[in-house]
C-alpha cells in the first residue's frame, strides 16, 4: 500500500491506536476491547521508548491503519514485537511487510540479534502472516487472565539480514 505513511507513533496517537485495537479485536468472537486494559495507549509513544524500544503507527492521511512496535526484554539481544495491529480492509497490500521492515530496522539499531512476539491463539490471519516471514512458533502459550480470556501463542525469529 504506497498511500500509507509509516511513521514513530506520538503520544497523541493512543485513541486512535486504541480505535484500531477494538477494530481488529471485533473480528474474533470472545475478544474483548476496553481500555483499562491499555493504560500505555495514554502515551504510547513514551511508553515503549522508556523500554528501549519505540512504536510506530501506519497513517493514510490523519488516519491510523495499523500500529507496530519493539521493545526490550530481559534476555541480552532479544527484543519483542509488539502492538501489531492492521485494520483488516488493509491486509494483504504489502502494508504489514513494509511495516515489519521498520520495526526490523529499529530492532538492528538497538542491536538486537532475534525479536520474539506473543499473539493471541485466534488471530488465525496473524500466523499465517509470521510464519510465511520466517517466525517459528515455540513451546509456551501464556495465559493473560484479562477479559477476553486470552491465551496467547509464542514465536521466535532471527534477525533478518539488512
Amino acid at each position: 500500500m504506497a498511500d500509507a505513511l509509516i511513521r514513530p507513533a506520538e503520544d497523541k496517537d493512543g485513541f486512535q491506536i486504541g480505535r484500531l485495537i477494538e477494530g481488529v479485536f471485533a473480528e474474533y468472537p470472545g475478544c474483548i476491547f476496553d481500555w483499562s486494559e491499555f493504560p500505555e495507549l495514554l502515551a504510547p509513544a513514551s511508553y515503549y521508548r522508556a523500554r528501549g524500544g519505540g512504536l510506530f503507527v501506519a497513517a493514510e492521511g490523519t488516519t491510523i491503519i495499523g500500529s507496530f512496535g519493539i521493545k526490550a526484554t530481559t534476555v541480552p539481544g532479544l527484543m519483542e514485537l509488539v502492538k501489531v495491529y492492521l485494520r483488516a480492509d488493509r491486509r494483504g497490500l504489502g502494508l504489514a511487510q513494509r511495516m515489519s521492515q521498520a520495526a526490523y530496522a529499529l530492532a538492528h539499531e538497538r542491536g538486537a540479534t532475534g525479536l520474539m512476539l506473543f499473539s493471541d491463539t485466534r488471530f488465525v490471519d496473524g500466523h499465517r502472516f509470521y510464519e510465511l516471514n520466517g517466525w517459528r512458533r515455540v513451546p509456551g502459550e501464556r495465559y493473560l487472565a484479562d477479559l477476553s480470556l486470552s491465551w496467547e501463542y509464542h514465536y521466535i525469529r532471527d534477525m533478518p539480514a539488512r
